[in-house]
């Protein structure tokens, strides 16, 4: 974490606690699937479902699935006609989402679409209203360009894990390599407006300049 671990724990006891339906699918993924810690968790969770809320989209698009959390989360916040298209290379993590979406009652408004996301998202047509990446740290720059030209003209891309607990600033691995690329050429790149916020390891908010 970014912050100290004191005052991580006091933001999420001060969060809104998550829905039964997400501690359960929390709870079986730290049980069952590898890599746990990419759950999004009960404050990103939050963040998410109140960004889906204040934009109202008709469409978000989500690249990186993992078992449904992000998903779920999301779909708490949608209008009535907004749906949800969510990406993930792995059929394993996608039967998990799957199962929890039909348990949550929200398989008529989340569709789990397996395979490369680039593939994906050429098909898919636009306009993107959100788009949430939370996939592969060296697919965020492809993603981004993939993402941008269907992107609503008031539409909003949320990019997680862009700190990297910190490791940006001295990257090592490859991961946090591209994530720190990433960040910079965001940072530069005038067709958009970026704020980083220091929410867990990193959520990055991006909207399109003013033309």
């Amino acid at each position: 974490m970014i912050v100290d671990h004191a005052v991580e724990a006091y933001a999420e006891a001060h969060t809104t606690a998550e829905p039964e339906h997400l501690a359960a699918l929390a709870a079986e993924t730290r049980a069952t699937l590898e890599l746990p810690q990419m759950l999004t968790g009960p404050v990103v969770g939050r963040l998410l479902e109140t960004l889906v809320w204040l934009r109202r989209p008709r469409l978000v698009v989500e690249i990186g699935t993992y078992s449904g959390y992000s998903a779920l989360a999301m779909a708490a916040g949608l209008p009535a006609e907004g749906r949800i298209i969510t990406l993930d290379i792995s059929e394993e993590h996608a039967a998990v989402a799957r199962r929890h979406i039909a348990a949550a009652g929200e398989q008529d408004r989340i569709e789990v679409r397996v395979g490369p996301a680039l593939d994906a998202l050429a098909a898919l047509d636009g306009p993107y209203d959100m788009v949430f990446i939370d996939a592969d740290k060296t697919g965020y720059e492809d993603y981004l360009e993939a993402v941008l030209p269907k992107l609503a003209p008031d539409g909003l891309i949320v990019a997680d894990n862009t700190l990297r607990e910190g490791r940006v600033l001295e990257p090592e691995d490859d991961g946090t390599r591209a994530i720190a690329r990433f960040n910079d050429l965001v940072a530069q790149d005038p067709r958009v407006v970026a704020v980083v916020l220091t929410v867990r390891d990193g959520v990055t908010l991006i909207r399109p300049a003013a033309a």
